[in-house]
């Protein structure tokens, strides 16, 4: 999708995103405060990711909860396209499915699309992808899911399963429809076409498995939604339920608020695998800052918390507190705050956070064989 402002496609998003004017784009609809008060209903207090507007949009949640307040309990469903280093805006999605697999209880499909990244990406061989896949489930599997409710499929590993559920499915696309929802051009790769079949078999996995219909959640970067509209479309003609989504904004880059962090622009983000001095260096020379241009005028004027990245990585994923949020976000706005300060905030916590979940990631390497699922 591409207007004069911003673009966001699956594989690209550039300029400053208007998260409504994409509502009427993609034709999702947004989380109400009802929508939230329903969902509280079932799991107490709302993840702060809701609380705070970051899971956004959705599809057909309301038909999600009516299945389940009849009884009949639905599984999540995400997924990645693997790549040489994950980073913390990959980790937004996956952190609240956590949340939702430990509220509901759902059991949980995690695709690593290795087949993708080797489509779109030249300079890949197959090795290459599959092995990222492997490396990056370590970093799903370092957030605590349920081993016993989870399962990581890693595509061409799972061919047998994965490409008799998706060939019904591929036969049902017609390439026009492709070409309208991607924008492939006639260079594309005959695989390139194909793949969004292989990315729609998850969401009816555990349905063919079972033999009857199991309602799916997927959530996901709102990036991803062309996928999934395509899907949405061709699954009722096969018998099978709709996939509900809930969708998220973009984690900004440490370099502005226009597009979202590349794994490819080590400046732009935060890996996983950082070191504190790393952390450190990235975000003191690079985070984009809401400040005035020097300390007096900071302490009149204040800062711009809207902007200001330290803020808004603090906001959407490392101060789930709302108290202590507030009061950072005031004290900025006032002056009292400077940006080396706020930047220092932002510091500590990530680099905790990555020691943690760096210690986990290296335990998960013994934790492969009990959540890898093998044809």
């Amino acid at each position: 999708m591409a207007d004069e402002d911003f673009i966001v496609t699956p594989w690209d998003v550039e300029g400053v995103v208007d998260y409504d004017k994409l509502i009427e784009r993609f034709g999702t609809e947004p989380i109400t405060p009802e929508l939230l008060k329903r969902i509280q209903k079932h799991t107490g207090r709302l993840h702060f990711m809701l609380r705070r507007d970051l899971f956004f949009t959705h599809r057909d949640l309301n038909w999600l909860l009516d299945e389940y307040e009849k009884g009949n309990p639905f599984y999540l469903y995400t997924g990645r396209g693997p790549s040489e280093k994950t980073h913390i805006g990959h980790l937004v999605p996956w952190i609240f499915t956590k949340w939702l697999q430990d509220k509901f209880g759902a059991e949980f499909i995690f695709q690593m699309t290795d087949d993708e990244k080797f489509l779109f990406k030249e300079d890949l061989s197959m090795e290459e992808t599959k092995e990222l896949a492997y490396d990056n489930a370590l970093d799903v599997i370092a957030l605590g899911f349920d081993p016993k409710k989870t399962q990581i499929i890693i595509d061409t590993e799972n061919a047998k399963t994965l490409y008799n559920i998706a060939l019904p499915i591929a036969k049902k696309i017609t390439f026009s429809t492709v070409k309208a929802s991607f924008g492939f051009e006639n260079s594309a790769n005959i695989g390139q076409i194909f793949y969004t079949s292989i990315q729609a078999a998850p969401a009816i996995l555990k349905s063919v498995q079972q033999g009857k219909n199991i309602p799916c959640l997927i959530p996901h970067g709102v990036d991803q939604d062309p996928h999934f509209r395509v899907c949405r479309d061709v699954l009722p003609k096969l018998g099978y339920y709709k996939p509900a989504s809930i969708q998220n904004k973009f984690i900004p880059s440490l370099l502005g608020p226009a597009g979202k962090m590349s794994a490819s622009n080590p400046n732009s983000t935060i890996y996983v695998t950082d070191t504190p001095k790393q952390v450190k260096n990235k975000i003191n020379k690079h985070a984009f800052s809401g400040g005035q241009p020097d300390i007096e005028t900071h302490r009149k004027l204040g800062g711009n918390p809207d902007i200001d990245v330290s803020f808004q990585w603090l906001k959407i994923l490392f101060e789930p507190i709302d108290k202590k949020l507030d009061e950072i976000e005031l004290a900025y706005r006032n002056g009292d705050l400077l940006t080396g300060e706020l930047k220092a905030i932002l510091i500590e916590k990530v680099t905790k956070f990555l020691i943690h979940h760096q210690k986990e990631r290296e335990k998960a390497k013994d934790k492969l064989e009990d959540f890898i699922v093998r044809d």
